[in-house]
């Protein structure tokens, strides 16, 4: 299953042309594509989708969703990485 995570925008660089942001999805950090929202800024929310910001969001909607995350248990290691899976590392089969 993918999911659209909110994150947080830690730093902002551009990389080859491209506006790229290191952005923390409650304690995992990634880098993430900016070109759909050219405009964000450090310390501004975001709905991220493989990658790409795609939509801002305040930061009580961020919060609240990443604590019901959380609490489904779609954030924890034993369900494994899902941004391991959707850079097509290999996981362990699910019992």
């Amino acid at each position: 299953m993918c999911l659209a995570v909110p994150g947080r925008v830690m730093e902002i660089e551009e990389r080859d042309g491209t506006r790229m942001a290191t952005v923390d999805f409650g304690g995992v950090v990634k880098d993430v594509c900016l070109e759909y929202l050219p405009d964000l800024a450090v310390g501004d929310y975001a709905i991220v989708h493989v990658g790409f910001a795609l939509q801002r969001l305040d930061e009580e909607s961020a919060k609240r969703t990443l604590a019901l995350f959380e609490n489904l248990g779609l954030l924890e290691e034993e369900f494994g990485d899902p941004w391991q899976q959707a850079a097509g590392a290999p996981q362990e089969a699910h019992k």
